[in-house]
Order: C-alpha cells, then sequence, then structure tokens
C-alpha cells in the first residue's frame, strides 16, 4: 500500500464536501461527488476526510464518488472527537472510542485498511496520550492503519508518541498569518516527519490580502494560490490538503503547485505575520 512519504504535496481535504457548520449533506451533493473525481483525474493521492465530518457525509460521499479506489489513493482519517446533535465538537477520547473510531472509518469507506490515522487533540489538551496511541498502535500492527499522525498536537506530545509507535505526520492549524508552530515544523522536518496545515487559507486580515494580491497579480494568480504556493516553499515536509465543494476552485488549488515565489515575493510575505 501507498504510504504518506509516498504522496503528492497538495492532496484534498474532504470537510467542506458537507453541509453548514461541517454538519448534514452539502447543498449539491452531485458536485461534490465531482469535485473528488475531479481531484483523482488531475492526480491528487491523498485524501484527508473524518467520519466526524457531517457526522458521516463526506465518507459516504468518498465512497460513492470514488470506490473501489485507484491503488495509489491515500485515504487519511481522523479519530477522537465527535458531533453532537446541535454541531457541537466533543472528545471521544477514551481507547474504546479510539478503536471504534478506526473500525467505524474502515466500515464507512469500504477499506481493508486505512492509508493513516490522526489522533485528534481537542483544544488545549495537555493530558497522556499513551492509552490512545498504545491502540493506534496496536491497530497498525494489525494491519489496518498504514501511518499514524496527530492533529492540534505540540511537541511534547509528539515526543510522547514516538516513545511507543513512530509519528508520521502533525496536523496543525497554520498558515501565511497564523504561525505559532514555525520551530514544531522545522523541528518536525529534522525527524523526517510531516507536517499538514489545516485552515491553510483562514484568519487573514484586509491588509495581509492586499499584500497577497500584490504578489498574485505579479504572478497572474489569486491571493489564495499564493497562500499554498508559500506553504509548499516555507518546508519541504508540508503537505497541503486544502479542501472546497467546487471543481474551479479544486482546480484553483492544484494549480498552485506550479506557482514559484521568488525572493521578494517571500519577502513581502514573511512579513505578514
Amino acid at each position: 500500500m501507498k504510504r504518506l512519504s509516498d504522496v503528492k504535496r497538495i492532496g484534498f481535504g474532504a470537510m467542506r464536501l458537507t453541509g453548514p457548520g461541517i454538519m448534514g449533506p452539502p447543498a449539491d451533493p452531485d458536485e461534490a461527488r465531482r469535485v473528488l473525481q475531479r481531484a483523482i483525474e488531475l492526480g491528487v493521492d491523498h485524501i484527508d476526510t473524518s467520519d466526524y465530518y457531517g457526522p458521516h457525509v463526506a465518507n459516504d460521499l468518498i465512497r460513492e464518488a470514488l470506490h473501489p479506489y485507484p491503488p495509489e489513493l491515500v485515504l487519511v482519517t481522523k479519530v477522537g472527537a465527535r458531533r453532537t446533535p446541535d454541531g457541537g465538537w466533543h472528545s471521544a477520547f477514551s481507547p474504546e472510542e479510539i478503536r471504534e473510531a478506526v473500525h467505524d472509518n474502515l466500515g464507512r469507506l469500504g477499506v481493508e485498511r486505512l492509508g493513516a490515522v490522526n489522533l485528534r487533540l481537542m483544544d488545549g489538551y495537555d493530558g497522556s496520550i499513551e492509552e490512545q496511541w498504545t491502540v493506534l498502535a496496536d491497530l497498525r500492527s494489525q494491519r489496518l492503519i498504514g501511518d499514524l499522525g496527530l492533529s492540534n498536537a505540540t511537541a511534547e506530545h509528539v515526543a510522547a508518541a514516538q516513545r511507543i509507535a513512530p509519528v508520521a505526520c502533525v496536523q496543525n492549524a497554520y498558515n501565511l498569518v497564523t504561525r505559532g508552530d514555525d520551530e514544531l515544523i522545522d523541528a518536525l522536518n529534522a525527524q523526517g516527519i510531516f507536517y499538514v496545515p489545516f485552515f491553510p487559507l483562514g484568519g487573514f486580515h484586509p491588509l495581509d490580502l492586499a499584500a497577497a494580491d500584490r504578489v498574485a497579480e505579479k504572478h497572474g494568480a489569486t491571493s489564495m494560490q499564493v497562500a499554498l504556493a508559500w506553504l509548499l516553499q516555507r518546508s519541504p515536509n508540508i503537505l497541503l490538503i486544502p479542501g472546497t465543494s467546487k471543481v474551479a476552485h479544486l482546480e484553483e488549488n492544484l494549480a498552485a503547485a506550479k506557482l514559484r515565489l521568488d525572493e521578494d515575493d517571500l519577502d513581502v510575505l514573511d512579513k505578514l505575520h
């Protein structure tokens, strides 16, 4: 099975295929399925999802649109949280819940093995992850999971996990203007661990957008393409999973892989945080 270490640097995040608030079905399910199919046509080989997107909606759409999956596709999911009927995000972090969530994702996606599973920590969590990571390591030894990752994690969480089983990736909030993980990215790069920023296009203020727009105009691109290109040039261990529910926006995001920012561009963009 293909591993995270083999995927292209821009994949696809399935969260935005759901309805408002990441709850319920999308307004246009047919377009959502077309987005997934077009992503594969354009060479995407890494889709990030979770059974709690919807809940179940994203995984159901992926299976409907793409099963049987192309052999090169790596499906990555997250466990450790659950949704409430009012749209809330709550912890589902007991060892039993972690094990059950992995099996639920396997069944919902219709696969015998998940490409990777990220353990999602709730905001501000600073407790132990030993029991949860041990469960995931056991499932990995059963060949139900390819790689293991952490989401919303600190360097201390990574170190604790590494003592039990290898960490392949860390998925945290990071983008052109949200750079609290700068040191972590560099430390992970030195260890050969991938970093997958979520919300890669979020949190921009008007002045930030104006600066990004000037760089974009120079390249005949959009400011969002510039933001993605900056991430790709920020560090070689960064993998991107921008999400969308529109085919045109998907194509625009993937085109960012061809954009090369020069030193003047980087000088402008590096001053935004």
